[in-house]
């Protein structure tokens, strides 16, 4: 059905992160003016917040399952923790979330990624990174235009499956529920791929 539900206007640069809080109220819009955006799904997708700490463009954005908590990573390598009841950043940070169980796991920095980046690199060709649900396995995309696969956690040394099959950058790749395919988003080539194990 093609209905316009609601038009946010509150951005002043694109949309890169869309995500709905789990219990389904909110919807979180990280963008490209270095602010996180609140909607209250309920009240006519009404701004509830403004979470304006990052200093560069926000690039990924992950609920708690709670829906209390919001982790996300921006363009400037800053990984940030804000209390959505509240509006305001929690400045414990990872120390303060440690028991925290997350809805998603899609934050390029923190322990258990510690290894996804090679030698010589700056961090910015990392895309995207998403877990099985069972969290075995975490999977990245890459501007090599590699889907890669590696063992949870990824520390320093660990070398990862990677497949090519895209053109150029991969902006997005998530496993499907269950973790038996992989689905990918290409940049310049405008192409969804959907891996499945052999």
């Amino acid at each position: 059905m093609d209905e316009t539900v609601a038009e946010l206007r509150d951005s002043r640069e694109w949309i890169e992160v869309l995500v709905y809080s789990p219990c389904g109220t909110m919807l979180a819009c990280g963008s490209h003016d270095d602010n996180i955006y609140i909607y209250d799904v309920e009240d006519g997708y009404s701004l509830k917040h403004t979470l304006d700490a990052h200093n560069s463009y926000i690039t990924s954005v992950d609920w708690s399952e709670d829906s209390s908590m919001i982790r996300s990573v921006c363009g400037a390598y800053e990984l940030l923790f804000f209390n959505i009841d509240e509006g305001v950043q929690d400045p414990s940070g990872a120390s303060g979330t440690v028991d925290t169980i997350w809805a998603s796991n899609t934050a390029k920095f923190g322990w258990l990624v510690d290894g996804i980046f090679p030698g010589n690199t700056d961090g910015t060709h990392v895309n995207h990174v998403n877990f099985t649900d069972d969290m075995s396995l975490l999977l990245t995309a890459d501007d090599y235009g590699l889907v890669n696969i590696y063992r949870n956690p990824a520390r320093k040394g660990h070398q990862p499956k990677s497949y090519r099959a895209h053109s150029e950058h991969v902006v997005r790749a998530r496993f499907t529920p269950g973790g038996d395919k992989i689905v990918s988003i290409g940049g310049y080539d405008k192409t969804i791929m959907i891996w499945a194990k052999q």
